[in-house]
């Protein structure tokens, strides 16, 4: 039938010259055939001829050595270290300028990375100044201060934000933000610790925080020998001790909520929670308590270390 007639005929042929392991020269002729029109295959017809002739060879550019300034890195963001001293009001500058540029530009993402890595230069007390200066809102409700802080990762940064949290300055989403930021710090120092132990003792303190702050404990063991003996990581885990009250004995569903909520962060927290294995064991053997207690009391043993022996902690067969 017509339908199953070839309409297009195509046909593509080259020719290449290879010198030396460089293409020298390629000819190549195309040609196409529509026979839509025709019953005999003359149909119409276009050919085209092309030509590509290599003339010379630079040999700087053949043979060129790679700069010896080149190198391999991750790809992390990363900036040249700045020699100059960074000023409070300089960043106050910067922030202005984030506010003014528009919200989706590259100018935006440049300008923020900026923010980011000056907002480490600076101590405790500037960034206090800073927030004072530069806590403001741009005219799209953005702060943009509020969203680099928990990129910055230094000590003082993380100080600013506890003090920020405990002060109630800023809407409970942004708290969440802050909190949760507190998972991903790369090096967690004992200071940040020290700081960030009372928000878990603060009434109404969050779930975001409680496990953000239980994992920054797990990152700072994992790098650190002996971390139980740290005084800041025993201030967190007394205040986790004293939520399970010797045997995790609840009331009613609220505290059952909280308690499941601590026993996920104890065993968020790791190497530092060897010292409430006894408890946790306990809480999961203790008939009484309601199984979701158990199962969790159980669960948080996930990072204690084997040395720790929880075989003989857990009674056999209960």
């Amino acid at each position: 039938s017509q339908s199953e007639q070839q309409l297009l005929s195509s046909k593509l042929e080259c020719v290449q010259s290879i010198q030396d392991g460089v293409l020298a020269e390629a000819k190549c002729t195309e040609s196409n055939l529509v026979t839509l029109f025709s019953q005999k295959g003359s149909g119409a017809k276009t050919q085209t001829e092309s030509s590509l002739k290599l003339f010379q060879v630079e040999t700087e550019t053949l043979y060129r050595k790679v700069d010896s300034d080149l190198y391999v890195t991750s790809m992390l963001y990363e900036r040249e270290e700045t020699e100059r001293e960074v000023t409070g009001g300089e960043v106050t500058e910067l922030v202005w300028k984030l506010c003014l540029a528009h919200s989706a530009s590259f100018e935006t993402a440049d300008l923020f990375m900026t923010l980011v890595f000056e907002l480490r230069h600076l101590s405790l007390e500037a960034l206090k100044a800073l927030w004072q200066r530069a806590s403001f809102k741009c005219r799209d409700n953005w702060q943009p201060l509020i969203d680099a802080l928990p990129s910055c990762a230094t000590e003082a940064c993380v100080v600013l934000m506890k003090e920020i949290i405990a002060s109630g300055e800023v809407e409970e989403d942004k708290v969440e933000y802050f909190c949760w930021s507190f998972s991903f710090i790369p090096k967690p120092t004992s200071g940040m610790i020290e700081s960030l132990a009372p928000l878990l003792k603060s009434p109404g303190a969050s779930q975001s925080c409680f496990l953000g702050v239980t994992a920054l404990l797990h990152r700072f063991c994992s790098a650190y020998n002996s971390c139980d003996g740290v005084p800041a990581v025993q201030s967190v885990m007394r205040t986790l001790g004293k939520f399970l009250g010797g045997n995790c004995t609840v009331q009613d569903s609220q505290r059952l909520s909280e308690m499941q909520l601590v026993l996920k962060a104890i065993g968020n927290a790791g190497l530092a929670a060897a010292s409430l294995a006894p408890v946790l064991s306990l809480c999961a053997s203790l008939k009484s308590n309601p199984i979701e207690i158990r199962l969790a009391a159980i669960q948080a043993f996930r990072r204690i270390p084997c040395s720790v022996r929880v075989s003989d902690l857990l009674p056999a067969g209960d």
